[in-house]
């Protein structure tokens, strides 16, 4: 293990409360992957902003997830961050922010992440014009695809690499592209791409149904679902709350449910990194077991719940799965 200082660290230092339940987790990864089963991971959040596809695409490379959920948002900021990189300010201050700061970093076109902020013009322009062509060729040939599928396209085009501004090995969504890492994008509209592709319709350029859309991304996961799961069930990796992990989880009671595939395997290893509150009724929060009564996990699935920040903890969980 000496070459393994992170793994060792981890180890040495992270025995108890939120550190131990960490070490559980990535111990629960491994056993989970060692056993010849798959793992989706549910980006919600800004992850692709905090660039976890620094260590996210080494998780790919190295076929240590089988399908990813993620919002629309993290679908295309890891690729703004990739074209357009040198162009993010950060706002360390951000909490003392006045409305009139706000608004004059507004009228500079940097949209604000928390302490990070988008350059409009750079990262979303540059896909733009590329992406709308892609759009548009699909639809003259009468092809529909899904969100991620378009953004594929635009990436092993190589179209974009005339901006990239940093090591393509650290885009995740590079990585996928390569691999055509099956996918799911729930809500993907209320993305800027996805405002951008409804602006298009609503001028008459485009046409909504050239874009797949929610209930097609279920069914395709149901597919996929079926077809990789045998009776071993998949690993859910949830980073955060939200569309991201809800809309996945739910496949497989619908599965068992509505289609009544009674012998569907449930999900057969679920951890969550969060901060929600379980009082406050959120579903984001729920501590795992009320997934049971839901139909979407099993008494004898290993359950782990890291309440602490994912852009902390899921590098590190990464980092020991890999054995860094």
């Amino acid at each position: 293990m000496a070459n393994s200082p992170i793994t060792d660290f981890i180890e040495k230092h992270y025995l108890h409360f939120n550190a131990a339940a960490l070490v559980d987790a990535a111990k629960g990864y491994k056993k989970h992957l060692s056993e010849d089963k798959k793992m989706l991971i549910s980006l919600a959040g800004a992850m692709s902003t905090g660039e976890l596809g620094k260590s996210l695409s080494e998780m790919i490379r190295q076929d240590k997830v089988q399908i990813i959920s993620c919002t629309g948002a993290n679908l295309e900021e890891d690729v703004m961050n990739l074209v357009a990189h040198s162009h993010y300010e950060r706002v360390p201050h951000y909490r003392d922010l006045t409305p009139k700061e706000e608004w004059e970093l507004l009228e500079r076109g940097l949209n604000r992440v928390t302490d990070t902020c988008i350059p409009e013009e750079e990262a979303f322009r540059r896909i733009q014009k590329h992406i709308f062509k892609i759009w548009k060729e699909a639809e003259d040939n009468g092809e529909r695809y899904f969100p991620h599928e378009f953004m594929f396209k635009l990436l092993n085009s190589g179209v974009l690499e005339q901006y990239y501004e940093i090591d393509p090995k650290n885009s995740w969504m590079v990585e996928a592209a390569k691999k055509n890492l099956p996918m799911v994008v729930p809500g993907w509209e209320d993305s800027t791409l996805g405002n951008i592709f409804a602006s298009y319709c609503m001028k008459g350029e485009l046409k909504p149904s050239t874009m797949k859309s929610g209930i097609e991304y279920m069914t395709y996961l149901a597919d996929w679902y079926i077809k990789n799961a045998e009776d071993k069930g998949i690993g859910f990796f949830q980073i955060g709350g939200g569309i991201a992990g809800d809309f996945p989880i739910c496949v497989v009671p619908m599965l068992y449910q509505d289609m009544e595939l009674t012998d569907t395997p449930f999900w057969s290893y679920f951890c969550q990194i969060s901060d929600s509150t379980t009082s406050y009724g959120s579903y984001s929060g729920a501590v795992p077991n009320e997934k049971i009564t839901w139909g979407k996990l099993d008494i004898t699935t290993p359950k782990y719940v890291i309440e602490s920040d994912a852009t902390i903890v899921a590098p590190l969980i990464f980092a020991y799965v890999l054995g860094w």
